[in-house]
């Protein structure tokens, strides 16, 4: 069983990025596979998942950073965002995600 623990970057846009269903069909996918994504370098431990929206696939979807404490039953969703918004993470996200990483084991 996971807990899933939305930071304020998260929660601030998912609301507008996804449907509930969308929403739930997701979070399903991480309790199937809670590494599914690519680990994203010098974040500590932060994944990135690409999420296709109704209407859209994965390519022109959206992006979700989370890291996940599989011991623990925790998946800490950081991130959401617009493929179109931005593709990768830039330098000071990437630090600021490091150091969040630390708080979180």
């Amino acid at each position: 069983m996971f807990t899933f623990i939305e930071l304020q970057g998260f929660s601030k846009r998912r609301q507008t990025l996804l449907t509930d269903d969308e929403y739930r069909k997701f979070q399903e996918v991480l309790i199937n596979d809670p590494e599914e994504g690519d680990t994203i370098s010098d974040t500590g431990g932060f994944r990135k998942i690409r999420w296709g929206r109704q209407g859209t696939g994965k390519r022109g979807g959206i992006r979700v950073i989370y890291y996940n404490v599989t011991r623990k039953g925790r998946i800490y969703l950081a991130l959401i965002y617009l493929k179109s918004e931005q593709d990768n993470l830039t330098e000071e996200q990437k630090k600021a995600l490091k150091k969040v990483s630390t708080f979180l084991d």
